[in-house]
């Protein structure tokens, strides 16, 4: 079985967002896979996807202030600026974290630990509304 979708992610404020349950509400095909692979794909350069705690908010928050140190806005030696200060910065956030995500599936479920949970990593001010492309692969 293989089901491919394009699913929206609301828009949301620049930072680390969970959005494992957003994606399964979307996902109704999931409870027909018994084992499988869930493959998640986001559209942008300026937005990412990892996989990282689930419970624990601070973490969250933690993440935005270390990626705001490492890749810092309003740099001289920056050339790509037309688009806002915070642009390029989103670019190299983007490439740094990835654009995409695998999750096995088992028994209709995400298999993530525990403490897990997918974020959009929203890397923009005002990025608005994002786009997934989710591919499910499996066996009934």
């Amino acid at each position: 079985m293989w089901v491919q979708k394009e699913l929206a992610l609301v828009a949301r404020p620049r930072g680390f967002h969970l959005v494992t349950e957003e994606l399964v509400r979307q996902l109704p095909e999931l409870a027909s896979v018994n084992v499988g692979l869930m493959h998640v794909f986001i559209q942008h350069t300026s937005a990412s996807l990892t996989i990282n705690e689930n419970a624990d908010p601070t973490v969250r928050d933690d993440f935005e202030r270390y990626f705001n140190q490492a890749v810092p806005e309003n740099q001289p030696y920056y050339e790509h600026t037309y688009e806002g200060s915070d642009d390029l910065p989103a670019h190299i956030k983007s490439s740094m974290l990835g654009a995409s995500i695998s999750v096995p599936v088992w028994r209709g479920r995400l298999r993530l630990g525990t403490w897990q949970g997918i974020y959009l990593c929203e890397h923009r001010n005002h990025g608005g509304a994002r786009t997934v492309v989710v591919t499910l692969q499996g066996e009934p």
